[in-house]
């Protein structure tokens, strides 16, 4: 197959380009919208076994409009006919603090829970009523009380660590049999804030165990309320796609496309003149031909350059005779004959060559000899 011409591996080249920067951006916008098992603990956005994805999927199928809140908590409006989920918190600003206190105050419902909920309690909740966090495990937990959250359920299973001490003005939820408490809850204003110290049993990994489904259910408020998952406080940016990629990316991004580029120039600069569009061809046979015979007339020494040829020319004849390959002249000179050879051609084999018209003559005896015509044809005159 011949080579492509340059442009057509220009255009290649682009197309294949092209292709990559679109899988590479497919990948990045995937990455950035929708689950992925990779995303942080307690993420709605995770279906690895710490993620609440499934959770999500359970309250959008209970009834419940379900969405994924990316960026500042303060910066969205938060419904009070709503439930906000914030789990396990790790980046939430005064602004976000206050943006949650207004939306309960107002009739808000708020679920929160994990040892990292707990400046956020004490801060909507005062010092005094907050509840304590402590390390532990509170399970099976049973109902502590007849609060909406528990009514009908018999146990909840959870894997710790995380318990409530010093529950202040909060109520009980969940306690185990040594009163150990993983869940509490109090009215704030005109809202309602529900307390997991643990936040395993609506996790994916433990939403199927004994009545931790129906408890993520009854959490969540009536089927009326939205429940809007805060995916800020886990690190996910208003963005996606490319508006997800954090500036120093960026910056960094742009500098390797820089050196990227200047590689290229220096690499091609190292690589000499361009290539040449079509293969240079070997000269002619003529030519060569003709360059040997020069090379051979400027020996002055016909018979020794013409040796090698009439051995090989003597060489075929024995062979396609069938004597030995060393018999000697006069065998082979009886075979010639025999075959019908001019005794031209018969001295342009065996004897020195005199002039051009002798070279000429063992020339074309090899020729004749290697050409394919047959031996029986020659052989049919022998008598």
């Amino acid at each position: 197959m011949s080579r492509l011409p340059r442009s057509a591996r220009l255009v290649i080249a682009i197309l294949i380009g092209i292709v990559a920067i679109n899988v590479a951006l497919r990948l990045l916008d995937s990455s950035t919208r929708g689950a992925d098992e990779t995303a942080p603990d307690s993420s709605s956005l995770s279906t690895g076994s710490t993620g609440v994805a499934a959770w999500s999927e359970l309250l959008e199928r209970d009834g419940h409009a379900v969405d994924a809140q990316r960026g500042d908590v303060g910066d969205d409006f938060l419904d009070p006919d709503s439930t906000v989920v914030v789990l396990e918190p790790s980046d939430l600003e005064d602004d976000d603090v206050q943006a949650l206190r207004v939306f309960v105050d107002a009739g808000g419902r708020l679920v929160t829970g994990g040892a990292s909920s707990t400046p956020l309690l004490t801060e909507l909740l005062g010092v005094d009523e907050a509840p304590e966090w402590s390390t532990g495990r509170a399970s099976p937990a049973e109902p502590d009380s007849s609060a909406p959250e528990v009514d009908g359920l018999r146990e909840v299973e959870a894997v710790g660590p995380g318990l409530w001490r010093g529950l202040g003005d909060t109520d009980p939820l969940l306690a185990d049999d040594e009163r150990r408490v993983l869940a509490a809850a109090t009215d704030v204003g005109d809202g309602r804030v529900v307390m997991l110290a643990d936040v395993s049993p609506v996790q994916n990994r433990l939403l199927d165990r004994a009545d931790n489904a129906a408890f993520a259910l009854a959490i969540a408020g009536d089927r009326d309320r939205a429940v809007v998952f805060a995916e800020g406080v886990h690190g996910f940016g208003d963005g996606t796609g490319l508006g997800a990629i954090p500036g120093r990316w960026k910056a960094a991004l742009l500098g390797l496309v820089a050196a990227s580029l200047l590689g290229a120039v220096a690499a091609g600069r190292r690589l000499g003149p361009p290539e040449e569009d079509a293969r240079p061809l070997p000269p002619p046979r003529r030519a060569y031909v003709e360059g040997m015979a020069e090379t051979l007339a400027r020996t002055k020494q016909p018979a020794a350059a013409l040796a090698p040829l009439q051995r090989a020319a003597r060489a075929e004849l024995a062979r396609r005779a069938g004597v030995p390959p060393d018999a000697d002249e006069a065998t082979l000179h009886a075979v010639a004959t025999r075959m019908g050879w001019t005794a031209a051609e018969v001295a342009a084999v065996f004897r020195p060559p005199a002039d051009d018209e002798d070279v000429l003559a063992t020339g074309r005896v090899l020729a004749r000899l290697k050409s394919g015509e047959t031996i029986e044809r020659e052989l049919g005159r022998t008598p």
